[in-house]
């Protein structure tokens, strides 16, 4: 039985979160299991870098699409929307290995129709707070519902259910995607199950101290940092204390699946919250 998101997140910030969203945790792994960082070549059909005979190094190691650049030897995505660059990682073994950004995406997103259409905002509405955590995007920002980037999402926003299949570009850069619940349930086994994912993706710095403790070891290097929240009626909540990605899955039309991170919690939670929630977004690789 899933918790409702807004009652979590009031719980949380009362220390009397209670999980009960989908749990990766009989998935066996351990710390041992090393970061794999992607050094193949991936060239995009019809390019320069393919057509040329003289690809050096870096360039094998790169990939352009129409408005993103991937470099896998130096572990970087460009956004050429806006020129901004971001970390990545990638995470995993074989066929189960998933390159993401290291940071949350802070492309301003902003389709100026209701306030409950797409928007995306910077905590507090400060800028200096998206240049720290990225940005927070309602559901149909995240989705793209107004297929700025593609039609993949189109439609999909508050009270409106509708049931995308298949890889959601939404907002990120082309050649990425916003992941599913299913793709993050893959993280969770590849870094040893939800149970301990939450202690594991964090940073080690920015979080809410437990007991002294530092919430997070960011072992793989996924980096996840305290950027709260944004709720229904516009509040901001949570600094310092909650991470919430947003999923391209939806559970009916208000709702949608998100990743939740809690400052006292080693564990990471799989749950479905509020599609007027303004969260974050972390893109993987096609």
């Amino acid at each position: 039985m899933h918790k409702n998101f807004s009652l979590a997140l009031s719980l949380l910030a009362a220390l009397a979160f209670v999980a009960c969203g989908d749990d990766s945790s009989s998935a066996t792994s351990d710390d041992s299991n090393s970061v794999n960082l992607d050094s193949s070549t991936d060239v995009t059909p019809g390019s320069d870098r393919e057509s040329s005979s003289s690809i050096n190094a870096q360039s094998s190691s790169s990939s352009i699409n129409d408005d993103s650049e991937y470099d896998a030897a130096a572990h970087t995505l460009t956004d050429l929307r806006d020129g901004q660059t971001y970390k990545t990682v990638t995470i995993g073994e074989g066929e189960s290995a998933q390159t993401w950004m290291a940071e949350n995406l802070n492309y301003a997103y902003d389709v100026p129709t209701s306030s409950l259409d797409s928007s995306s905002f910077c905590y507090d509405d400060t800028a200096d707070n998206c240049d720290k955590y990225g940005r927070l995007y309602l559901w149909s920002a995240a989705m793209d519902s107004a297929a700025v980037f593609s039609d993949a999402g189109k439609g999909c926003g508050y009270r409106n259910e509708c049931s995308s299949i298949g890889t959601i570009r939404g907002v990120c850069p082309s050649g990425w995607h916003l992941p599913s619940k299913e793709e993050w349930n893959t993280l969770f086994t590849a870094v040893g199950g939800s149970s301990k994912a939450g202690t594991k993706l964090k940073t080690q710095t920015g979080w809410t101290p437990k007991d002294g403790v530092p919430a997070g070891t960011d072992t793989y290097g996924f980096s996840a940092l305290p950027a709260g929240y944004r709720g229904y009626s516009g509040y901001f909540n949570i600094e310092d204390g909650n991470a919430d990605f947003w999923s391209s899955t939806e559970n009916l039309s208000y709702d949608a699946y998100g990743m939740y991170l809690g400052y006292s919690y080693e564990s990471a939670y799989l749950d479905y919250g509020n599609k007027g929630y303004g969260n974050s977004v972390r893109c993987v690789k096609n």
